[in-house]
């Protein structure tokens, strides 16, 4: 046993001493009211247009309210097809003779409605047009040319309910937003209303008749039909033409539909029947002109504002549903990319390393057996800083352990000095920060390649004669080893060993083969000394200081290599709020690193490589997707509440199906047990939710240019070496 002294050189500040910066509650906060506006937002749109689009329908208009006529007058059931009931004297009205008023239903279509229009103009006749809100919506324009070509516009509420069965709140809420639809459109508001699924007088339910007098609370006039062209059915022309052929000289409401469905049939029979009409001296008009009512006029002001707002709104709305759809699908490609890409280059990665060699093109390798220098940073590390210790001192390759006590209160030093092992060094300092620990263990080491491992972490007795056996290649200038969770036990410890092994490890497998490894982990890296003094060690610019290494290594020139068979054991976090600590600091950190080193970006080399291949992959799977969850998860509520909750229960499943396959496949590769696995559709509900937080918690951070103090791990004293069969 000795001890070192660190030199009187000044050490590098550390994070929490470099950036002093008082951290406002207030300004911490305002992120998360940030992200509750927008989900609430978001949510807001979504429900208008699950609402609007998936709870309503145009559908078949033979599909009425049959629930019985009790309580519907006699004068409504016998009367004319225009029905007051404003009063409670109710009265109704009907065309005067040879007089036909031509109605539309379910409109407007952006196909069907222009050519009816066409129709219509070419025989200088009028219609009424009782237009369902959310086409209006879609389709201002042909709204905007009906008014224009003198043409009368009703209602027919905003998204084709049955207002016969619909709850007051609804009906009310269908017919105010499709006239404030109207008004926003068009400038002008509508008398007339015609509920969906309703036809002639004697067809009138309970129900409808309760929105009958619901809506002419609110001002409205029914308008009923006393024919049906029943052109929804598509009986061909000529059946069109026979329901709409009048008998005798009575007025009649005529009902054909420009929406809802193929409409050529109703085209054509429209042409003919104008043109049949006309010769036996029939006026066709609107509704209002056939019983003396001018039923539209200009919307007060206020009506126009809140009418053009509201349409922007659903407009808008429909826009963020349009675009979060695509956003999932291309999120949806990534995603099957990603799983294929790191799937198959594993494959690969294990069958090369199983050879030896991890290109094909490279010669076997000379094995290393000199002398290696082990660095452990450690500050209030009592807790598990003797089993590191004896763990790395039963290596089977020849080593000098050097513990950097940086200004422990707790007696690390005092510990690791009293364990008496041959080899192993104690230097003294001041609190520096794990930078300056690790700057001050590489100025004392005697060799020149330098394995750096985390006090919270054990080895095997073959880890560090398998992690440096890559630095015989000239190339390479660092190497990551294979880190364990060891205390796995409960399921926030299998949550983690499954992100250890399947994310980090796959990753890590992949970034090997691209050569464009970003991170070698605190945990267990080797180096070359000489490479790490040139770009002058250890940086205090960010907080994972494992990350700015590697990149820092990766812009000069050298490679970074992954060796899976070079195992460490660490202690991972035993509580939700250790856990965000830790995984805060890692992303804000890497979220430093990454900017820092953007430059690599446009350079090239090994440079080229970690920009374009491996910053572009953090970027896009470690930023901006996580940043993208929470819209996925609001997104997959609205698919159960208003799409088909069987598809998307099956796409789930298929998706954890894929999940449960390639951690199956990465478990393999490490040589794991797959019990834990029964845990990640509880990972997938629970765990992510925290990850992406975490990552949206650290982009605000860095957006807002806090500085973040370096978040200490707190240690369980758990650390053993498990047996291999127990892995």
């Amino acid at each position: 046993m000795a001890r070192r002294t660190a030199g009187r050189r000044p050490m590098a500040p550390s994070p929490a001493k470099a950036h002093r910066a008082a951290r406002l509650p207030g300004r911490v906060r305002t992120h998360w009211i940030v992200l509750a506006a927008l989900l609430v937002a978001l949510a807001l749109a979504l429900a208008v247009q699950g609402y609007t689009q998936h709870l309503a329908g145009i559908g078949d208009d033979s599909a009425s309210s049959r629930d019985g006529a009790a309580g519907v007058p006699a004068s409504v059931l016998n009367g004319g097809p225009v029905v007051d009931a404003r009063t409670a004297d109710v009265h109704t009205a009907r065309p005067a003779d040879r007089t036909l008023a031509l109605t539309f239903d379910d409109g407007p279509d952006p196909v069907w409605t222009p050519l009816i229009l066409d129709v219509l103009e070419a025989h200088h006749v009028h219609a009424t047009f009782f237009v369902v809100g959310t086409a209006a919506i879609d389709h201002p324009d042909l709204v905007r040319r009906m008014i224009a070509e003198g043409h009368e516009v009703g209602l027919h509420t905003l998204t084709h309910v049955d207002l016969g069965k619909a709850p007051e709140w609804r009906r009310q809420l269908e017919v105010q937003t499709a006239q404030r639809a109207l008004a926003g459109i068009t400038g002008e508001t509508a008398t007339l209303l015609r509920p969906p699924y309703s036809s002639e007088n004697d067809a009138v339910t309970s129900g409808t008749w309760a929105a009958m007098q619901s809506t002419a609370a609110d001002g409205y006039l029914t308008v009923l039909s006393t024919m049906d062209s029943r052109d929804w059915s598509r009986p061909g022309v000529a059946q069109i033409e026979q329901n709409l052929a009048p008998s005798g000289t009575h007025g009649q409401i005529l009902l054909m539909h420009d929406g809802g469905g193929d409409r050529s049939e109703t085209v054509q029979a429209l042409d003919e029947m104008l043109t049949q009409d006309a010769g036996k001296g029939y006026r066709v008009t609107t509704v209002g002109d056939a019983v003396g009512i001018a039923s539209m006029r200009p919307a007060p002001e206020s009506e126009q504002l809140l009418g053009t707002a509201f349409v922007w709104g659903m407009g808008a709305s429909g826009t963020v549903v349009d675009v979060i759809s695509w956003l999932l699908a291309a999120s949806g490609i990534v995603t099957l990319i990603r799983a294929v890409l790191v799937v198959a280059v594993a494959s690969r990665h294990h069958r090369l390393a199983r050879r030896g060699r991890r290109r094909r093109d490279v010669p076997l390798l000379p094995e290393i057996t000199e002398p290696v220098t082990v660095i452990v940073p450690a500050y209030n590390e009592s807790a598990g800083i003797e089993a590191a210790v004896r763990s790395i001192a039963a290596s089977t390759h020849p080593v000098e352990i050097i513990v950097v006590d940086d200004g422990s209160s707790d007696g690390t030093a005092d510990l690791v000095e009293s364990l008496g092992i041959p080899g192993v060094f104690v230097i003294r300092k001041e609190n520096g920060g794990k930078p300056s620990a690790l700057n001050a263990g590489l100025r004392a080491a005697s060799y020149e390649i330098v394995v750096m491992v985390d006090g919270d972490t054990v080895f095997e007795p073959h880890t560090v004669h398998a992690l440096i056996q890559p630095l015989a290649d000239p190339r390479v200038g660092a190497v990551s080893g294979n880190t364990k969770v060891v205390n796995r036990g409960g399921i926030l410890g299998a949550w983690q060993h499954i992100e250890y092994v399947v994310g980090f490890n796959l990753d890590r497998r992949l970034f090997d083969l691209a050569e464009c490894m970003p991170t070698v982990p605190g945990a267990i890296g080797a180096f070359r000394r000489g490479a790490l003094l040139y770009i002058g060690g250890v940086s205090s610019d960010t907080l994972a200081e494992d990350t700015d290494l590697t990149m820092s290594l990766c812009r000069e020139g050298w490679r970074v290599v992954y060796k899976d068979d070079a195992l460490a054991w660490t202690e991972a976090p035993a509580t939700l709020g250790a856990l965000w600590k830790q995984r805060y600091r890692w992303c804000y950190g890497t979220l430093q690193a990454m900017w820092k080193h953007r430059g690599a970006v446009v350079q090239g080399g090994q440079a080229g490589k970690l920009g374009r291949r491996g910053l572009g992959y953090l970027l896009v799977l470690q930023v901006l997707m996580p940043l993208f969850a929470p819209i996925v998860d609001v997104f997959a509520v609205y698919g159960l509440i208003f799409l088909d909750p069987v598809r998307i229960g099956i796409l789930w499943l298929a998706f954890m199906g894929a999940q449960l396959a390639m951690a199956a496949y990465a478990f393999r590769l490490d040589k794991e047990r797959l019990a834990p696995l029964w845990t990640l559709p509880l990972q997938q509900l629970v765990y992510r939710q925290l990850m992406y937080l975490v990552v949206i918690q650290s982009v605000f951070t860095a957006m807002a240019g806090l500085h973040l103090r370096w978040h200490r791990m707190e240690r369980y004293g758990s650390l053993s070496v498990p047996a291999t069969n127990q892995r």
